[in-house]
């Protein structure tokens, strides 16, 4: 059991740190009731894609027309430039400052001024950019009115525009704001507990099964890390070490080993991404209702595993004969 103990330990404080650096506020957004969508360009361009990524926190424009395309800020002036030879932020524009954290309410520094010059500073060689636009989100306290006075039901909040230049021509981005309401989240965290029963009622009574189980509890985690990837949240890594641990297990599972493997997946892969149960928009590619579910499992399977493997490592224990 001490072995148990300081491995659970040193998972905990090698992972834990890594934790945040996937929810940093400037970096990505968490669940949310907001739901932002790109219905499409006033203007179609061949080579020209935006599309909204994160879970609606940013957009994602892709410029492969071989022109440059400028996205304007919120008084009309230059704001980023995609040009065939990488991406560039006109220093002097407001949007530069105001877009810099999700939170929009970085000072302004004296030189952004929307009616000067731009002045343009390259920020990568990528022909695809990311940026926070607060036209797309819902930024005032509180509830939209709508959603407050009947909060069980899905809203159109408004519908929104973010304007592109290409030479002298305008494109528009247009798109929508959704309020949807939250899910029922007592019933997935149920689920997650009867989940963790059945597990370790299944691994108990037939050991032979620990093997699948763990399979496919890892597969569902890395399924899962692979979906928030293609909502462009980047490496995933802390669930897809759970996952790749929950895999191993399922070809070599001694107890103290099944038990590790279990409280990592359960403690990152599930509990780390809890916030999906409490909001009706999720970082992820596909249903929302396929990212809970695979947290559902996170939770319940690790948890399940981890304590057949406590269990078992108990029975392995000899018996002290008191004298």
């Amino acid at each position: 059991m001490r072995r148990l103990a300081l491995l659970l330990a040193v998972a905990g404080a090698v992972l834990a740190p890594a934790t945040p650096a996937f929810a940093h506020a400037g970096d990505t957004e968490g669940a949310s009731s907001y739901r932002v969508t790109v219905t499409g360009l006033s203007t179609p361009l061949d080579g020209l894609t935006v599309r909204v990524v994160e879970g609606g926190a940013r957009l994602e424009l892709s410029n492969e027309t071989g022109r440059a395309i400028e996205v304007l800020g919120y008084s009309g002036e230059p704001y980023l430039e995609v040009r065939p030879d990488g991406t560039y932020e006109n220093v002097s524009s407001p949007a530069t400052y105001l877009n810099a954290t999700l939170s929009g309410d970085t000072p302004l520094p004296a030189g952004a001024d929307p009616t000067a010059a731009p002045s343009w500073r390259r920020v990568s060689g990528d022909t695809t950019v990311r940026w926070h636009d607060q036209r797309t989100q819902w930024r005032e306290p509180g509830l939209p009115p709508q959603a407050a006075a009947d909060p069980d039901s899905a809203h159109r909040i408004r519908e929104w525009v973010v304007p592109l230049r290409e030479q002298t021509r305008t494109i528009e981005v247009q798109g929508t704001l959704d309020y949807e309401p939250p899910p029922r989240e007592w019933a997935w965290w149920a689920g997650a507990a009867l989940l963790a029963v059945a597990v370790t009622l299944l691994a108990m009574r037939w050991p032979g099964l620990v093997g699948p189980l763990a399979l496919f509890a890892g597969t569902t985690t890395l399924w899962y890390a692979l979906s928030r990837i293609l909502d462009g949240g980047g490496w995933f890594g802390v669930p897809v070490i759970a996952g790749l641990l929950a895999c191993a297990a399922a070809y070599r599972h001694p107890p103290f080993y099944l038990a590790l493997s279990g409280f990592v997946l359960a403690a990152f892969a599930g509990f780390g991404e809890a916030d999906v149960f409490t909001a009706a928009v999720v970082p992820a590619a596909g249903p929302g209702w396929l990212a809970r579910a695979a947290v559902t499992v996170a939770v319940g399977a690790g948890a399940g595993l981890a304590l057949t493997g406590v269990l078992r490592l108990r029975a392995a224990t000899p018996a002290v004969t008191p004298r």
